[in-house]
């Protein structure tokens, strides 16, 4: 399969009172079509700014990558059109309906208005909202929201679907159907899915391949299978326990914890 994400020697340094620091020194990253790949790394590890700089919201200070084809640097605005992103704390209007917030997002991206009223329709039959067009967004459940967060980032059919915490206060159910949704866009439509999560079953479960981030570089890189094996020695272990031998520290926990840099 061909590269659809390439990073090389990616890194950001921000500049601050106390001097300059390195959040991300240098990434290098293979993504291919169709892949759903898990970053991962402890709380400062350096994948929330990854993850900004692939998306075009922080530019890198040093190396590389190109997303679809598109540099990172030189093309940001070609690279915005080929990705959808969904940030973790969402970005629907509470005070609109979910038709009028999907039918404004396929304007947005400039499509006319017939054909985002009938995309519209389209992302509501296929992540279940059918049934919710009508709704206010601000009286859907955290899990409905979510949906609506992904038909929103799928409107123009990008290439590559960014997922930041995607399932972050979601319960059991709702995070499962999440869950399902991801590998249908895999299957059906050849998405490739970039995610960030701080829950392991998660990453254990849904990614195809598991990119793990430590002190601004990467640590490790293989299949779930893999990595066990290879840091604990049995296949058997669980992703808690190989994350612990690759970086000697947790992941980041769920709630209340600073935001990654």
């Amino acid at each position: 399969m061909a590269a659809v994400i390439s990073a090389a020697g990616l890194a950001r340094t921000f500049q601050t009172k106390a001097g300059p620091v390195e959040a991300v020194r240098c990434v290098d990253l293979t993504v291919r079509e169709g892949e759903i790949v898990g970053l991962l790394g402890p709380n400062g590890a350096g994948k929330t700014t990854t993850l900004r700089m692939l998306t075009t919201l922080l530019r890198p200070t040093g190396g590389a990558a190109t997303v679809a084809g598109h540099d990172l640097t030189a093309d940001p605005a070609g690279v915005r059109r080929v990705i959808g992103y969904v940030a973790q704390s969402g970005g629907v209007d509470p005070h609109v309906t979910v038709r009028e917030e999907l039918v404004t997002q396929g304007r947005m991206y400039r499509l006319p208005k017939a054909e985002a009223v009938g995309r519209a329709g389209e992302l509501a039959r296929e992540l279940d909202l059918a049934g919710l067009l009508d709704r206010r967004t601000g009286a859907l459940s955290g899990g409905q929201r979510r949906r609506l967060d992904i038909a929103m980032a799928l409107t123009h059919r990008p290439r590559v679907l960014f997922l930041d915490e995607p399932t972050t206060g979601l319960d059991p159910a709702s995070r499962a159907g999440l869950w399902d949704l991801v590998r249908r866009l895999r299957d059906r439509h050849g998405t490739t899915v970039f995610l960030t999560t701080h829950y392991l079953d998660e990453a254990d479960a849904l990614a195809d391949r598991l990119v793990v981030v430590d002190r601004g570089v990467v640590v490790a890189d293989g299949t779930p299978g893999a990595l066990k094996l290879e840091h604990t020695g049995s296949a058997d272990a669980t992703l808690q326990d190989t994350f612990l031998a690759i970086t000697g520290r947790g992941p980041a926990p769920a709630d209340g914890a600073p935001v990654a840099v």
